[in-house]
């Protein structure tokens, strides 16, 4: 039971970079595993995350695959984070840009729900909704970065539509909140008003918009989540990996997967499904801001 001790949120992407340096050098699990004299179930294991993982196995197997000092650097502070109890996962300089732990998560997970008090989420955004969005938070980064990091966001919006793997499944509940928070003036809200409608036609797309006049409710107080669901793995004959709840702030993110913490948020998404209209009426009720806006 020991091994239960820890988030399994580090452990998991530490191991699928150990898998992916692994095979980028070209070593076999059988060769990784003669050359370091570890059973080759203990490097499965590791590339599995069914464990903590000690610092000098990290150490030992990214000298192996010949990983840069930076990136073993940052697997090692994973390593430490494997036998945290809940993990916090900071942006900045501590962890690189390029590792970007959630869209990993999102682009494994085979159904995601997310609940948005505040902004469109970046799965639903427009170019032009995005720009704006990164010139108020991060306004002294230079037109070339920005362009970078829209492009990226919008090439993560290609998840819903992918053919292999299948697509997620996308339950969005948005706050009313979300939608008369004007970004950008007038006719991009509009724009963007629009799109999200185009967006919710997508099959796997299910969109429902939480008037304010339904009141207080749970996820007010619970604030911007989402909730990622995984398939089975091995083709089906392997248990799917547990859940994970994600949810951000300024300076980062947290990750949670344990059961209870699961059942809280759980019970939350719930709660805004009981109370969230359907579809079709938050379609409707779209329609009418997309008319407001326009008269305004």
């Amino acid at each position: 039971m020991a091994e239960e001790i820890g988030s399994t949120v580090p452990r998991r992407q530490l191991g699928r970079l150990l898998r992916q340096y692994r095979t980028e050098a070209g070593v076999t699990l059988d060769a990784a595993a003669e050359i370091l004299e570890y059973s080759r179930q203990k490097v499965w294991r590791i590339e599995s995350g069914l464990g903590a993982i000690r610092m000098l196995d990290v150490q030992a197997l990214c000298e192996l695959y010949g990983v840069s000092p930076e990136m073993a650097e940052a697997m090692r502070g994973l390593a430490i984070e494997t036998k945290a109890k809940g993990w916090w996962h900071a942006y900045g300089d501590a962890i690189p840009s390029w590792f970007e732990l959630y869209v990993g998560l999102e682009a494994a997970a085979s159904h995601l729900r997310r609940y948005d008090e505040t902004l469109i989420p970046g799965l639903f955004q427009t170019r032009e909704y995005a720009d704006a969005i990164y010139r108020l938070d991060r306004p002294t980064m230079s037109e070339e970065d920005r362009e970078r990091l829209v492009a990226v966001r919008l090439q993560r919006q290609s998840l819903l539509t992918r053919r292999l793997p299948k697509a997620p499944r996308l339950e969005a509940i948005l706050s009313e909140a979300v939608l008369r928070r004007t970004v950008g003036g007038p006719e991009l809200m509009a724009n963007q008003l629009r799109h999200l409608l185009r967006v919710a036609e997508l099959p796997n797309v299910s969109l429902r918009v939480l008037p304010l006049a339904a009141g207080p409710h749970s996820g007010a107080i619970a604030g911007s989540f989402v909730i990622l669901d995984f398939p089975p793995g091995n083709g089906g004959r392997s248990l799917p990996e547990p859940s994970v709840v994600y949810s951000e702030s300024l300076t980062g993110a947290i990750y949670l997967d344990k059961p209870n913490e699961l059942t809280a948020y759980e019970n939350v998404w719930q709660g805004l499904t009981a109370l969230a209209p359907d579809e079709r009426q938050s379609k409707n009720l779209i329609n009418a801001l997309i008319h407001e806006v326009h008269h305004d």
